[in-house]
């Protein structure tokens, strides 16, 4: 769905104004439209929070007209920076990550900052974010204020052989191609007696996997690493100089249950750039 939109959580907060930055460059380079989303969660008397309006205070009709402006707002400024794409705003009402789950089933690709206000308060401490990256319809993009990604390092992508991590693949090649960056291919191996002896068997079917893509973007510089130690510290370290790491939403061996407890949580939490979670529609 590469001509469906880029749907962006926003909230006014810093870290949604970075994520809505890396998905204006992406609309630039794919020319999809954009959409800003804030998910407008009616809570208690006491805990619901929003932009101009106190804790404690149940929101008003003038809230949500606040709500609308800065949403708008932000959409407009968008669009006057980047005059050659569709930006639009729209607020939701719901839980934030059920609200975006649905929404996610008809856009091409939804990008998150790690932490924001009002609704989306701690949106990716804890369970929430997990709950988003593995139920999403559409790959997850993750991006923290500070995490912008080198200009000019590679898109990085972890694969294991299984069919989520070869769908990872496709979503990092194509966008190294279109960044015209290199791609950096990653397999993690289990050290141990006997184990090196399997690596260029593990090396000859990573290759296989990349194979396709070269043939496709025969101008993209591809380089395959089978790199020892955890997938987690293996892509967390790629990240150090890459400008996107990728991996998909599910995988086996060192990749297996990567968005299911702390492994994908390592990634979202410490990864130096932006973090993309790719999985089948």
């Amino acid at each position: 769905m590469r001509d469906a939109e880029i749907l962006v959580g926003y909230d006014g907060s810093t870290d949604a104004s970075v994520a809505v930055n890396w998905a204006l460059e992406e609309a630039e380079h794919s020319g999809q439209p954009v959409r800003l989303a804030y998910v407008f969660e009616w809570l208690t008397v006491a805990s619901w929070v929003g932009p101009g309006v106190a804790p404690g205070i149940w929101p008003d009709d003038t809230a949500r007209r606040q709500v609308d402006d800065l949403v708008h707002k932000a959409a407009a400024d968008a669009t006057a920076q980047h005059p050659g794409l569709t930006v639009t705003g729209q607020v939701y009402d719901g839980p934030p990550a059920l609200v975006l789950q649905e929404r996610s089933a008809d856009a091409g690709l939804l990008v998150l900052g790690s932490r924001g206000h009002g609704g989306f308060g701690g949106l990716l401490a804890g369970s929430t974010a997990v709950a988003v990256a593995a139920h999403a319809r559409c790959p997850v993009v993750v991006v923290r204020d500070g995490t912008a990604g080198g200009s000019d390092g590679p898109v990085a992508v972890g694969v294991d052989g299984s069919e989520q991590s070869l769908v990872a693949l496709g979503f990092a090649a194509e966008r190294a191609a279109q960044r015209r960056v290199p791609l950096r291919v990653l397999h993690a191996w289990t050290e141990g007696p006997g184990a090196a002896a399997g690596v260029s068997g593990e090396q000859a079917a990573v290759e296989q996997a990349v194979e396709p893509w070269r043939r496709t973007f025969p101008e993209l510089a591809i380089t395959v690493d089978l790199v020892p130690g955890s997938p987690a510290a293996m892509m967390i370290e790629a990240s150090r100089t890459a400008r996107l790491v990728v991996v998909g939403s599910r995988g086996r061996g060192g990749l297996a249950g990567m968005l299911l407890g702390s492994v994908s949580q390592q990634l979202i939490q410490h990864s130096g750039c932006p973090v993309a979670v790719v999985r089948e529609r």
